[in-house]
């Protein structure tokens, strides 16, 4: 079915309805949550400030349970403000409420900041007997890791001064660089006005090279007038990070992004290597699919060409049912999860222009369903990031029961439900494919995704490692340094299997993750190869896998990863663990090669 996104009714229609959040009151409501959540947070304070050492464990709960209700308040004010924001980043009045909730929150979260710091003062041996108590049982995980950050936590007064200062700092930046891009127009040669920036980056997947040289180009133009702007704030938040790693004792600038992720930073140098040392997979793949489309070498905007020369788009309604029959087929409770997402609205899926680009899910706060944004195209590759963000999706929803402080879990984990339901689907894909070429332009939707997701992504981890040092070793960088940067550490990912091409040395510019979560990147990594492992292990296992799977994703973030993999067998502390998810991306493209040489012979090439 050939179905353009502005001709697609299902998808003019899939947008989410944020009012369950505010109790169908709006931003009315949002102030009255932040009102609330700011006195209770006095009258917290006034309660238990000096005094967190004298509580057993049963008052310890109590505590907990009422952090959790002002915590909510706030999350449900963020949440509302944060997606609605999303989806319109250029009305002002949308970004000056979410300014507002930050501010507030920044406000509740300094009042409440002594409980934390207070919690840690704590001897080991009375916080020992203290987590004993059942009583503590949906707490015991979020208390044990608070403890992790003892060396790094500041006293209250510096604490109180960093949360309150990032409003207007750090966190300003981040959105000024928001609606910077978001704002981006690219013209392109069929359009009437300028298509929103994530649009013609979906041309690198149309069949034309033609038509994705110049959106590459376009994007390029598109890129280049706030290209500056863009390298002061990534300077900016260079130097504050440098600065907070500084005052918090961090050994370097991924340290404290290893300890949120409650990751060693011997694992994931570990898992860096361990790619690193494998980057010929994606060479090998780049190489391939130059033959196959008749190149003598890939040029940078030919890395996410499709195989399959057709114009057919898959439409919404096609991609939710063949998404929701997927599911189903592993799970009927999963079908039903992820079904609940589009019956109850809480999907936005239309590129619109102003809204922000790429796809995520939002956990919300447990007592509220969580939402998923897409910017659906119409393209099968549009149909796995469905299946993916809905993995996302079904695994907050799962974890709900486990509370505020531990349904969420560490980056690195955030990433197995995701591509679990992801691999699920294309390999359902794989299984009706009719021949070897329909097999291998699913293969190769694969194998783009999994060079997109383990390989470049440490690519640009290795980008944010040479900027972060050379931040704080030299001091402010040009645009040009940024540039060098970003072409260096793809250059060492792409060795000859790409042209070299200068102007894609901006294209470092419209990243989110480099501003809004430094260090995230190599998580996808992680989890993607984690969640290879976990699939194997379904494979292996079958049906039987299928209770562990779903224990996996009820327990939330309340143990650490390494437990979390024990319940469906995989051992994360293994020193293989990595090599055998990278075997599993090898097998793929074994497969890729098999089905690319049916092909060829039945063509007489």
């Amino acid at each position: 079915m050939t179905v353009e996104p502005a001709a697609d009714e299902a998808l003019a229609a899939a947008r989410w309805d944020l009012e369950p959040l505010v109790d169908g009151r709006g931003a009315d409501r949002v102030i009255e949550l932040l009102d609330e959540a700011r006195d209770g947070a006095r009258e917290f304070a006034e309660a238990h400030r000096g005094r967190v050492g004298e509580l057993d464990g049963a008052a310890l709960a109590a505590a907990m349970r009422e952090l959790e209700r002002l915590f909510d308040r706030v999350g449900r004010a963020s949440t509302y403000a944060s997606l609605r924001f999303a989806i319109d980043t250029r009305d002002p009045e949308r970004g000056a409420l979410l300014q507002r909730v930050r501010e507030h929150g920044a406000e509740i979260e300094t009042t409440l900041l002594f409980f934390d710091l207070e919690w840690n003062e704590l001897a080991d041996e009375h916080v020992a007997a203290l987590l004993g108590a059942p009583e503590l049982e949906l707490f015991r995980h979020h208390l044990r890791t608070l403890r992790r950050y003892r060396p790094h936590q500041l006293t209250e007064p510096e604490e109180r001064i960093v949360t309150e200062t990032d409003v207007t700092g750090s966190s300003a930046f981040a959105r000024l660089f928001t609606e910077q891009v978001s704002a981006l127009g690219v013209e392109l040669a069929d359009a009437d006005t300028p298509v929103p920036l994530m649009q013609a980056l979906s041309r690198l997947q149309d069949p034309e090279r033609e038509r994705r040289a110049e959106a590459a180009g376009a994007v390029t133009e598109a890129l280049a007038p706030g290209l500056r702007t863009r390298a002061f704030i990534l300077n900016t938040l260079l130097a504050d990070k440098a600065t907070k790693d500084r005052l918090r004792s961090y050994e370097h600038w991924l340290a404290s992004r290893n300890l949120a992720n409650e990751a060693s930073d011997e694992s994931v140098a570990a898992l860096i290597e361990a790619v690193v040392s494998r980057y010929e997979l994606a060479r090998r793949w780049y190489r391939l699919k130059a033959r196959l489309l008749g190149l003598e070498r890939l040029a940078y905007y030919d890395r996410m060409a499709p195989l399959a020369t057709t114009e057919e788009r898959i439409s919404y309604a096609d991609a939710r049912e063949l998404v929701l029959d997927c599911y189903s087929g592993f799970s009927g409770e999963l079908g039903e999860v992820a079904a609940g997402f589009f019956a109850g609205a809480h999907i936005d899926a239309p590129p619109d222009p102003g809204k922000r680009g790429g796809a995520f899910c939002s956990y919300a706060v447990p007592s509220a369903h969580p939402y998923v944004m897409l910017n659906y195209t119409s393209r099968p590759g549009d149909v796995l990031v469905m299946a993916h963000e809905l993995g996302h999706g079904v695994h907050a929803a799962l974890a709900r029961p486990r509370g505020l402080f531990e349904f969420a879990t560490p980056l690195t984990v955030a990433e197995t439900a995701s591509t679990f339901g992801e691999t699920i689907v294309l390999g359902r894909m794989l299984e009706r494919a009719p021949d070897a070429a329909a097999r291998l332009a699913l293969l190769a939707e694969s194998l783009d995704g999994s060079v997109a997701t383990i390989f470049r992504q440490i690519a640009m981890n290795r980008f944010e490692d040479r900027v972060h040092d050379e931040r704080r070793a030299t001091g402010e960088l040009s645009v040009e340094s940024f540039e060098a940067a970003w072409l260096e550490t793809q250059a060492d990912l792409l060795g000859d299997s790409v042209e070299p091409a200068p102007e894609y040395g901006s294209w470092w510019s419209y990243v989110p993750h480099f501003i809004d979560t430094p260090g995230y990147v190599y998580a996808y990594a992680y989890g993607n190869l984690l969640a290879l492992s976990v699939y194997r292990r379904y494979e292996e296992r079958g049906e039987e896998f299928v209770p562990s799977y779903l224990e996996l994703l009820r327990a939330g973030g309340s143990m650490p990863p390494e437990d979390l993999g024990r319940i469906v067998g995989v051992e994360l502390a293994d020193p293989g663990f990595w090599a055998a998810g990278l075997e599993l991306v090898e097998r793929r493209l074994d497969a890729a090669e098999r089905a690319a040489a049916e092909v060829e012979a039945a063509r007489g090439d």
